[in-house]
């Protein structure tokens, strides 16, 4: 994503915005005007992008054939202004490129995207309505205003959108058109806690990131995401709606009242097999400990599930050290799940508490081998094929 920031007091929230859209799974190029630099330091933005910053020169250039411009535009997959004055806006309204961003919004193929920022006063102005009329009838979405409270002392029209809501903005531009758009996907992840006393629990290895990243996959194909997760290493975008809980039961119950408005349901938590028959109040003296717990199971989350009726359109994950392929073929028949993805765990570097995995996805009559790559770009991998088997099962009922 390129961000373009232009000049208003506004630019000191684009920052935050940056890291925002990078914890969302975003790459950000960020490209300023003159009147922005007044505001915030482009080092800020180097900071926090981890790339260097664009000035307003459409004369100086990185490249060798002097078109930064151009290749900007075309590495883009949306061009997102935040925030966008009125001066920028009318100057994109009439196609103008005497700056860099300017050039780069005229030679974009990308979706473009303007967040406004400026006074009550001149936002309403007829000028920016005209300006504004005429960017969204060529395609360019406007982002806000908000109203409130604004630097200049008065209220009104004219904030730019605050940087979550604006975030989740973008999401939806992405999956508008996206091949999951209007379904609904709940997704479990992360561990569960199965409590033994006070100070100990049962759990596993598991860091979310897995189903953290399924999730804002499923995002950018247009779902409206739900991700009930255990105690997580990583941190849910604000633009998918999270419930936390700790053990098997309270993520069974969490599942099990969404259950009737979801389409596609991804078992991607590692839940505890079992559980203490009974919770100490107090801690157990490690003297007593072995012969004062009993373990029972814990609910089967991904089996209850595929026994719902009526049942989404279900993928379990099988985490197996051996024979990873045939006990993955054993799970997506014993569970009776559509598509089973197994994944070899125990491996350095790869699976649990790591950024890399590698799977192979199963289905009846049908397989996928997924070689190993980041959690999120395997992720964007496996969602595709998802979507897919969810379409053809779809049009096969």
């Amino acid at each position: 994503m390129l961000l373009g920031v232009t000049g208003g007091i506004a630019a000191y929230k684009s920052a935050e915005l940056v890291r925002r859209l990078r914890d969302a799974g975003a790459q950000v190029r960020v490209v300023m005007t003159a009147g922005a630099t007044k505001f915030v330091t482009p080092l800020t933005f180097q900071a926090v992008s981890g790339h260097r910053v664009y000035g307003p020169d459409i004369f100086i250039s990185e490249s060798d054939d002097g078109m930064d411009h151009i290749h900007l535009a075309r590495w883009a997959d949306a061009v997102v202004v935040a925030p966008a004055s009125a001066n920028f806006i009318a100057r994109l309204s009439m196609g103008m490129a005497d700056d860099l961003l300017a050039s780069i919004c005229l030679a974009t193929t990308a979706t473009v995207a303007a967040a406004p920022a400026m006074n009550k006063e001149m936002w309403s102005a007829a000028a920016t309505m005209d300006n504004v009329a005429k960017l969204r009838a060529r395609g360019v979405h406007i982002v806000g205003p908000d109203a409130g409270d604004q630097a200049c002392g008065e209220q009104g029209l004219g904030r730019m959108r605050e940087v979550n809501r604006l975030v989740e903005d973008i999401a939806r531009l992405f999956g508008a058109d996206g091949a999951l758009a209007g379904k609904r996907v709940l997704i479990t992840a992360g561990p569960t806690r199965e409590p033994i006393d006070p100070v100990r629990f049962i759990s596993n290895r598991s860091s979310g990131k897995m189903g953290v990243a399924m999730a804002i996959a499923a995002a950018a194909e247009g779902a409206d995401v739900t991700v009930v997760s255990g105690p997580l290493r990583v941190t849910v975008p604000p633009y998918i709606a999270n419930v936390a809980v700790e053990t098997a039961e309270q993520m069974w119950q969490a599942v099990a009242e969404r259950l009737g408005e979801t389409d596609i349901f991804i078992a991607a938590a590692a839940v505890a097999d079992f559980r203490a028959d009974s919770v100490a109040t107090d801690k157990v003296a490690k003297a007593d400990l072995g012969g004062a717990l009993k373990l029972v199971p814990t609910t089967d989350i991904l089996a209850a599930v595929c026994k719902a009726k009526p049942r989404p359109f279900v993928i379990g994950f099988a985490a197996e050290t051996r024979d990873i392929e045939s006990r993955g073929k054993e799970k997506l028949d014993r569970k009776g799940a559509d598509v089973m993805i197994a994944n070899p765990v125990g491996q350095a570097g790869t699976g649990f508490d790591a950024d890399d995995n590698q799977a192979t996805m199963l289905w009846h009559g049908g397989r996928k081998e997924f070689p190993r790559a980041r959690k999120d770009e395997l992720a964007k991998q496996l969602m595709s094929v998802i979507s897919e088997r969810y379409h053809a099962a779809k049009n096969s009922a």
